[in-house]
């Protein structure tokens, strides 16, 4: 049966893999993304594929999007929260307006998409399934990212309180913490990037795809309140100077 799946932040990046990979299985994907351009490029490309142009930072619009995809096919059976920003800058330099403008962007924007999507979600007989684009972030840092770090951490959070709280509407909710995942340019990666993974190379965003469809297949219904990091192991290896 074909499913209709919500994806933010998809125009760019992994957010359009995501949008490509659901596309290719069949599924409605409706997109929400402020690049109104490459929306309507990647949303010609595709029969089965609708793009809104969406600000999540706006409950108004979050609030349209839900209406609009919900009235394609009269459900919603994915929500994949994957919008995002960053403001990488000393804690010294970091206004108001940078703080509020991630905040709003990457965690707010996740409660409230998820609040707005469950509503039609828990119609379905058999519920729903939500993923949280998290990262690795949450975990470990560099300088300069407490905004970004603390939205990420808080959709940690965010995404087992969810699964708490909808599991008596069968929404399954889950988040993915990717760490490095290159969207632009991996030809021209150096050997020492992929080197220093586990895996012994960096990530694509075909990476988060597969974790994704793992996380939403409709035989998973076993699987909620989870964190998957997804790396190349590298949050696993001590790092030491020498």
């Amino acid at each position: 049966m074909s499913r209709t799946v919500i994806i933010t932040g998809g125009a760019n990046g992994i957010g359009e893999e995501l949008v490509k990979q659901y596309a290719s299985l069949g599924d409605t994907v409706v997109f929400a993304d402020l690049d109104e351009e490459k929306g309507k490029r990647i949303e010609a490309d595709y029969k089965n594929v609708r793009f809104v142009q969406t600000d999540v930072r706006n409950i108004a619009e979050i609030e349209q999007l839900m209406n609009e995809a919900a009235g394609l096919t009269g459900r919603i059976d994915v929500l994949i929260n994957n919008a995002g920003v960053s403001r990488f800058k000393s804690p010294y330099e970091l206004t108001l307006e940078d703080w509020d403008d991630v905040i709003n962007t990457n965690l707010r924007s996740t409660f409230f998409c998820s609040k707005e999507a469950a509503k039609v979600m828990r119609k379905n007989s058999s519920g729903g399934f939500i993923v949280n684009i998290a990262s690795t972030r949450a975990a470990m840092s560099e300088p300069d990212s407490e905004a970004y770090a603390a939205t990420k951490g808080g959709i940690v959070a965010l995404t087992h309180a969810l699964a708490v709280s909808l599991s008596e509407d069968r929404i399954k909710v889950n988040c993915i913490s990717p760490g490095w995942i290159e969207t632009k340019e991996y030809e021209e990666l150096r050997q020492i990037d992929h080197d220093q993974h586990l895996s012994k190379r960096v990530g694509k965003p075909a990476d988060i795809a597969k974790a994704c469809f793992y996380l939403t297949d409709p035989e998973n219904d076993f699987v909620t309140g989870l964190n998957i990091v997804v790396d190349g192991g590298m949050t696993r290896k001590m790092i030491y100077e020498h």
